[in-house]
């Protein structure tokens, strides 16, 4: 088989665009043309074509197009002629060209109809905004992701092959064919989070068909005991991940996936769930490269939407097709240890959404018998559905006599959970308590293999008692829960992790985790908000206080850390979210806020912390949950935290620094030397003569590039009208981010300006 990158030449409405490409970044967001949801932005019908040459030798064989995701509604057709339709945005599919005109010119076109909002409850993006690839085999011959490997035992390490035809497989020198078949690997390296370890197993079909498939070695069990990764037990320090890539939009890139993988992992995070979707293939490779667990789901909805346009509208239709695109393209992946079959759905309540959930199961045992199946269930939303009230209303029901009212309570129907998780706060982690509820949603919770619960901590505890054999996780929480949740994971052997809302934080549903210091209620929040602002690491992966704090908790810090509230803003309150439990970051450097009343907050798992202001005390105090707050007044210079044990020792000390002398614009790559076409981030920050980030000094910047393409400038601020693609934007605390793709030779110069400066940094193109 032959496989090619089928990503260039294509145009977008008539514009030329290399893919992956979010057509939607670049509409002109605005309080009229959508909702929150979407972070105001338009949607629309974007046509894409690509005129492309069938090689002669083609014919005969099989030609498949592969799209990773086009969202959505996508039309594809070959010289006119429709040959697919496939609705769900997230789930790829492949399209066989037929009547392909050989030794000519043929003209591929893809219709993705976005144009009907709101269809989700975060930024989707439009188009084609994942990768497509070209496929020529054999007729008949070795499909892609035809081949599944699974793991038959680790000790002796034994796997096993199966292929609806017959294959020779080479894995480092053991050899074995036929259609299913077991291959013993000597000394094999085992592939887990801390080893992940990956083999290539070399596919040939017939007389030439051959495909590499990278796998690893590695066996899931679970009971009440708990979840054990190669016979040890594994604890999931879990957060949820939107599908989008911040400033680049909805378009997903593997150096991307791989950046924001990589520094979750240096943070502590060991899983991810795909909230609320497949995962994209490369944040999948990233993943298995990097060692980062996955919890891999399928749909936010069922048949009852939750907004008037969404998957609810096919589910029905669609499902099965979902389920078995997901299963069957995620087999090989070691990093997927769970595939959840939806997200806060009321359905399993009824009898007819219970039938659902068990042919989910069922499908999914069927195509993979190896991985436990779960779900985020919302014990809270399955208790109203089943009173009649649910939170998320189906467009058909109780909806109002015109279309109208119709339209306008379906737009509300999600906003409603929203509105009601804000009020009740944390006390909807004991909505699920009652045996009422716990009696109601039981038949669907055991009906999976682990059960997630969103905010349902209250049930940790019960559970031993109510349900000895049930295996549970956190698959959505809040992030200033960490510290009690993570005792709970600690002491129940059947409670085997936690996964926060948000890990990262995404486009869409704005402001629904944010703390804003210009009043406003804490979720849906008015245009020009853009960003949930819920993630503990920010767009540009910048980790927040609550971040440090959840690695804190997690033993996995070595010396205290400290995060400072926002100073700049005296005596100003702001509105909180309960999606965030803190808005400090990691900065002592407020440039104008001398005197400004400053809390500091100190993460330490040891007995007290002490903090000093240039070197004076300033007190010490007893650490409680892993955490000191300290109220004191800015001064600029070097605060310095102290960590103490409980007879008196000193542990670790960290400190902040302020930016010092005049402040300049650094333009700062993450690498220096790069391929050909690769995607490159570039930190541009305001910055002291010594290198400290200043977080009061914002200013609007521009950015170009010479001898590359500049795809994205922007900051993290989540209220804002600039966009990301105009190449200007300003700061926020101090903070801006360039995302570049590197020319073919030659050298990437980046440059920003102020208007009055210009500040410059270099890539090297290497061969």
């Amino acid at each position: 088989m032959k496989t090619t990158s089928f990503n260039t030449g294509w145009l977008c409405n008539g514009q030329a665009v290399t893919l992956p490409h979010d057509a939607q970044i670049t509409e002109k967001r605005g309080a009229d043309v959508s909702n929150g949801g979407h972070g105001y932005f338009p949607g629309g019908v974007y046509t894409y074509e690509k005129t492309f040459t069938a090689l002669k030798e083609w014919e005969g064989k099989d030609v498949l197009v592969e799209f990773e995701g086009v969202y959505k509604n996508a039309t594809v057709s070959l010289n006119g002629k429709e040959l697919c339709f496939h609705p769900y945005g997230y789930t790829g599919f492949f399209v066989e060209l037929t009547d392909l005109v050989y030794g000519a010119e043929n003209t591929l076109t893809v219709v993705a109809d976005n144009s009907k909002l709101p269809n989700s409850r975060w930024y989707s993006g439009s188009g084609i905004y994942r990768p497509v690839w070209l496929h020529v085999c054999e007729k008949g011959g070795l499909r892609p992701e035809c081949v599944k490997i699974s793991t038959v035992s680790v000790d002796p390490a034994v796997i096993r092959i199966e292929s609806p035809v017959a294959v020779k497989a080479d894995v480092d020198g053991v050899c074995g064919e036929g259609t299913s078949f077991e291959l013993t690997i000597p000394n094999a390296k085992l592939w887990s989070d801390e080893t992940p370890y990956l083999y290539t197993a070399k596919i040939t079909a017939g007389e030439g068909d051959t495909v590499e498939i990278p796998f690893g070695i590695r066996q899931i069990a679970w009971s009440s005991k708990g979840l054990f990764i190669n016979g040890k037990e594994t604890l999931l320090r879990g957060g949820c991940v939107h599908h989008d890539s911040g400033i680049l939009g909805a378009a997903t890139y593997a150096e991307s996936e791989e950046r924001r993988v990589r520094i979750l992992k240096e943070n502590g995070f060991n899983a991810i769930r795909s909230s609320h979707n497949p995962a994209s293939k490369v944040l999948l490779d990233a993943c298995d490269k990097v060692g980062m667990y996955v919890m891999d789901e399928t749909f936010d909805m069922w048949y009852n939407r939750k907004t008037p346009h969404d998957y609810g509208c096919d589910f029905e239709n669609c499902w099965e097709l979902d389920v078995t695109s997901m299963v069957e393209r995620d087999f090989n992946h070691p990093s997927v240890i769970l595939y959840s079959i939806g997200n806060e759905v009321g359905e399993p309540s009824e009898a007819k959404g219970l039938d659902y959930g068990r042919k989910m199961v069922e499908l999914c045992h069927k195509l993979d018998a190896s991985r436990p199946v779960t779900c985020g269930t919302n014990l809270m939303i399955m208790s109203r559905y089943a009173k009649g009230s649910g939170i998320y209303q189906d467009g058909e029901q109780k909806t109002g006599s015109g279309e109208g009212e119709k339209e306008k309570k379906e737009q509300n129907a999600s906003l409603m959970f929203n509105i009601m998780a804000s009020f009740v706060g944390s006390g909807m982690n004991k909505a699920g308590n009652s045996k009422k509820v716990d009696a109601l949603t039981t038949p669907f919770l055991d009906s999976l293999d682990i059960a997630g619960y969103n905010y349902g901590s209250g049930r940790y505890p019960l559970e031993e008692k109510a349900h000895p054999n049930r295996v549970v996780f956190g698959s959505e929480t809040f992030p200033q829960d960490i510290w009690k949740n993570w005792q709970m994971v600690k002491k129940y052997p059947y409670l085997v992790g936690d996964f926060m809302w948000t890990s990262w934080d995404y486009l869409g549903e704005a402001g629904i985790g944010a703390w804003s210091y210009t009043g406003g209620m804490p979720f849906n929040r008015p245009y020009p908000w853009i960003l949930a602002g819920a993630g503990v690491i920010d767009i540009l992966g910048i980790p927040d206080g609550s971040c440090k704090y959840a690695s804190t908790v997690w033993g996995l810090e070595q010396s205290p850390v400290i995060a400072v509230r926002p100073v700049n803003h005296p005596g100003v309150r702001p509105s909180k979210s309960v999606w965030r439990g803190t808005n400090a970051i990691l900065s002592w450097s407020w440039a104008g806020c001398e005197s400004n009343r400053a809390e500091v907050e100190v993460y330490s798992d040891q007995a007290q912390v002490e903090l000093f202001i240039n070197g004076e005390s300033v007190g010490k105090k007893k650490v409680k949950e892993c955490k000191a707050l300290f109220k004191v007044k800015y001064v600029p210079g070097t605060v310095t935290a102290v960590a103490y044990d409980a007879s008196g020792r000193e542990t670790g000390r960290s400190e902040l620094v302020s930016a010092s002398g005049t402040f300049g614009v650094a333009v700062r790559p993450e690498k220096t030397m790069s391929k050909p076409g690769e995607i490159v981030y570039v930190p541009v920050n305001i910055e002291g003569a010594n290198g400290v980030v200043e977080s009061n000094a914002d200013r609007k910047l521009t950015v170009t590039v010479e001898g590359g393409e500049l795809l994205a400038f922007g900051s993290a601020n989540p209220c804002t009208e600039e966009q990301y693609h105009t190449g200007s934007f300003t700061t926020y605390y101090g903070r801006a981010l360039a995302v570049i793709r590197a020319g073919e030779r030659g050298t990437v110069k980046v440059s920003a300006t102020d208007g009055w400066n210009l500040w410059s940094a270099e890539i090297t193109i290497c061969e």
